[in-house]
């Protein structure tokens, strides 16, 4: 009890509050990004096309194993193959810049809620974004999201402040400063950034009827910045080789194709994959903003409540429409991925800033329901983890080193955010702030400790650079052909094994097992490396094998984990 009282009373103190925030979501960013390996999906292709930037002549058009690849903008790769340049390829070095990104997003949106709420809620609001398992996710994941959510989150924070400037040299900077992230946004992952402070914008504009904030000179200057950093990019990618036919797969397929479906042939038929529906993101939403899914609740609740009052709400608005339209947008569109959500976090966070700071005073009691549901949530993640650790534990403790440090780092995490989940319990009127910091370090212990863990065992799960250069040390001095590779298998043995090798596309038809036999009779010391559903029952995994004269030669799996066969020419 008086552990409690000491911790309640240091949470009074708003330094201490921030050193136990940044303290924290330090520590939860070191351990997702730098205590694991790359997994699948996407990461692996990451990592080969970053890898590829560091040492490959053009930089203007990223590449995937040798091959043209323009899903996306070189901004994320060029700053990856910084450290993997000079630190090697393992997954924590071509992670680093992500360690930025989330600083930035973290930064940017506590900014913009202190400057509209107050210390508290920008410290509640950099919480939250940092800990939604969307934003999570996105910050400790290999990809383009994470730079992409800290320009928006930067062009929000410049949105905003120019939006209410009091005068126009204040406005200006902002505008500069919102023009500069959208530009780095579309460079990391193309004209999607510009969706979220645009909307939020407009609809600022409408809603307060202030129309004439869309005739400010003020906010379109940034657009020359903007258009020189994007122009400059395209300017390149057009003199390079096939510049014309890469910028119309960036602009045309991959942007408005993830929209709608366009004519393009198969393989860039964006629309095709990931097909959403309306109301999936809806479905989704409390998974993407769990443990805070109930806080959201109750902030759209009171929301709704407060939608009446003559008080300035300039925070609540902001909230509203840098998310609700966004929202709209997404639901109609004709793809639908979860990380596709993650600029519309900033917004969310932001609304359940806004309710934390107007309950502080004077919480109902469906406000006391959310936060003690929030804590019941969080001792349910607790189980979950437990049953994670057990399953781990028992299929790796025959391979396990480090017995008694699993066990004890394991646990002490589970007790800590048990213990600090159950503290936040008693919510008395004068004392929600303490619940939600209790809430906040509660669900860090479990993202630290146990965490890692976790990590640590399913990196051999993962461990696709084990089979690469295992598949090189049997390769070695044979041509190698890759049977309907998928990116990450292009990206592993590009990576790992060799930079230069044939591939025959899927599916495997008659045509493909024609090029196979082609392939074979020019070279019979040839081999083909093909994924396969079960490494112990080739015959039954590749019904084709005999048709098309192969026979295996080596068969490579990893527990829980992908398997390849290696095939040779039967003689």
């Amino acid at each position: 009890m008086k552990y409690s009282q000491q911790m309640r009373s240091s949470l009074a103190n708003p330094k201490v509050v921030l050193a136990w925030l940044a303290g924290s979501l330090l520590l939860i960013w070191f351990v997702g990004m730098f205590c694991r390996g790359y997994w699948t999906p996407d990461e692996p292709r990451e990592a080969d096309i970053a890898w590829r930037m560091s040492w490959q002549d053009g930089k203007a058009v990223p590449q995937l194993a040798g091959e043209a690849f323009c899903e996306k903008p070189p901004m994320t790769y060029w700053l990856a193959a910084i450290p993997i340049r000079l630190l090697g390829t393992q997954a924590w070095a071509a992670r680093l810049p992500n360690f930025l990104y989330a600083l930035i997003t973290a930064l940017a949106v506590g900014l913009t809620a202190a400057r509209s709420l107050g210390r508290f809620g920008g410290l509640v609001a950099a919480a939250v974004i940092g800990t939604f398992l969307l934003s999570y996710q996105v910050a400790i994941w290999l990809a383009t999201d994470a730079p992409l959510l800290a320009a928006v989150a930067v062009a929000l924070l410049g949105a905003y402040k120019g939006f209410y400037a009091a005068s126009s040299p204040e406005r200006l900077r902002a505008y500069l400063l919102m023009h500069a992230a959208l530009g780095f946004g579309f460079l990391s992952k193309s004209a999607v950034a510009w969706m979220v402070p645009a909307l939020t914008i407009l609809a600022l504009s409408l809603w307060e009827k202030r129309w004439r904030e869309l005739l400010r000179w003020e906010l379109y200057a940034g657009i020359l910045l903007q258009a020189a950093m994007i122009l400059a990019w395209v300017w390149f990618v057009y003199a390079g080789q096939d510049g014309p036919a890469h910028l119309r797969v960036f602009f045309w397929n991959n942007l408005v194709g993830r929209f709608a479906a366009v004519d393009a042939p198969p393989e860039l038929q964006y629309a095709a994959a990931h097909r959403n529906y309306p109301g999936k993101y809806l479905v989704e939403l409390p998974i993407y903003l769990f443990p805070w899914t109930l806080l959201v609740i109750a902030a759209a609740r009171r929301a709704w409540i407060s939608r009446r009052s003559q008080s300035d709400n300039r925070a609540l608005r902001f909230a509203i429409a840098s998310s609700v339209p966004a929202i709209i947008i997404l639901s109609f569109a004709a793809t639908a991925r979860n990380v596709y959500f993650a600029p519309v976090l900033p917004g969310i966070a932001l609304l359940v800033a806004w309710w934390a700071r107007e309950i502080r005073p004077a919480p109902d009691r469906w406000d006391r329901r959310a936060l003690r549901a929030t804590a019941v949530l969080l001792l349910l993640g607790v189980a979950a983890f437990i049953a994670a650790l057990s399953v781990v534990g028992i299929q790796s403790w025959s391979t396990l080193g480090d017995r008694a440090g699993f066990i004890l780092i394991s646990c002490s995490g589970l007790l800590a955010a048990a213990v600090l989940a159950l503290r936040s319990w008693p919510v008395s009127r004068n004392e929600t702030a303490h619940s939600l910091w209790f809430l906040y370090l509660a669900y860090c212990a479990l993202l630290t400790a146990p965490a890692s863990q976790v990590y640590r065992q399913v990196d051999m799960w993962q461990d696709l650079a084990k089979i690469s250069r295992a598949v090189q040390h049997d390769a070695v001095g044979r041509p190698l052909i890759l049977l309907a590779p998928d990116e990450t298998t292009r990206a592993i043995v590009d990576m790992y094994a060799r930079t230069s090798v044939d591939k025959i596309d899927g599916p495997i038809d008659a045509a493909a097992l024609l090029r196979v036999k082609t392939a074979a009779a020019a070279a019979p010391n040839t081999l083909f490396l093909v994924q396969v559903r079960s490494a112990a029952d080739l015959e039954s995994s590749l019904p084709w094998m005999n048709a098309a004269a192969l026979r295996p030669l080596q068969s490579y799996s990893l527990p829980h984990g992908r398997r390849y066969a290696l095939l040779q020419v039967s003689r």
